[in-house]
């Protein structure tokens, strides 16, 4: 069996190829840069196409690249965000179809969802629209998956992790570890928030399962099964990198007269304190189940 993996020297998608290779199969990478442990095709989908012969006698599909998390101003650069994750994407997709691909794996986002209702878990039924470039760029690619596949035969899979943590995670918590690794991070107060979560590991798994015959033309929702505030991954935090946790920490109070200051604020804000919350019940209906907590967050099983 031959795999195709996009998006393979990211994040997720180091951990992806690794296992895929430790299952036996071989692997076929597209990315920027020639890679010296796999056959790679060598494009960017920022700025050019997919050679047809890139999926010849590839068996799944494995698409991790999109583009996300740029710093500057997603409204002025939207064309670069729906060129990456819608535009590449289908042509991928109808690539594959002509290769005669037999299963292509979508890994979306729950931004893709839009926000969850007030108060709840969103699962894959609760559909909302999204003012979020990337969300919404992420909900046009997988609708024209679920087009392609229905249309051609061919087995299209969709999975939407939840915030991804682990060993070499990017971005904010990244950021955030490393605030409290260094002292400067403050305590955050216990809200009672709920924010969903997956460790890589865990999400590679899900990413594998929803490879098989039952999910296909399916969504799913990739989550550890238990939300957490934002309180407790500070606390996590603190234990992983040695130190103690705080016994106080700075009132709701202070966070939310900050929020007045400007909207760019608030936003941040929401984003550390406020509820993301999803429900991957329909996942764990297929016998997943996460292995890894919060006190792995920097633990790996290669």
């Amino acid at each position: 069996m031959v795999n195709f993996v996009t998006g393979g020297s990211g994040f997720i998608g180091q951990r992806l190829t690794v296992t895929l290779k430790q299952l036996g199969g071989e692997i076929r990478v597209l990315s920027r840069e020639k890679h010296s442990d796999y056959d790679t095709i060598v494009c960017d989908l920022q700025s050019a196409v997919i050679p047809d012969d890139a999926l010849d006698d590839i068996d799944t599909v494995f698409h991790l690249a999109g583009f996300a998390h740029d710093v500057r101003d997603a409204s002025k650069i939207s064309d670069l965000y729906y060129k990456v994750n819608v535009s590449a994407t289908v042509q991928l997709a109808n690539l594959a179809v002509k290769s005669g691909v037999k299963r292509f794996v979508f890994v979306s986002s729950v931004k893709a969802g839009g926000n969850p209702p007030l108060g709840t878990c969103a699962n894959e039924k609760d559909q909302k629209n999204t003012e979020d470039v990337y969300g919404k760029t992420k909900r046009e690619a997988e609708l024209a998956l679920l087009k392609i596949g229905k249309e051609s035969g061919m087995h299209v899979s969709i999975i939407r992790p939840s915030l991804v943590y682990g060993p070499d995670v990017k971005g904010n918590l990244k950021a955030m570890l490393l605030g409290v690794k260094k002292g400067w991070f403050p305590p955050l107060p216990e809200t009672g928030n709920r924010r969903s979560m997956i460790h890589v590991d865990d999400l590679v798994r899900a990413i594998l399962l929803v490879a098989d015959d039952r999910t296909n033309g399916e969504i799913f929702i990739a989550t550890d099964g238990t939300p957490h505030s934002s309180r407790e991954i500070y606390d996590a935090m603190c234990n992983i990198v040695g130190r103690s946790i705080p016994k106080w920490s700075l009132p709701k109070a202070l966070f939310n007269i900050a929020s007045l200051i400007s909207p760019r604020i608030k936003y941040k804000i929401n984003k550390l304190l406020g509820d993301e919350c999803y429900s991957s019940a329909k996942l764990e209906a297929l016998g997943f189940k996460a292995k890894k907590t919060l006190k792995d967050m920097n633990e790996t099983s290669f």
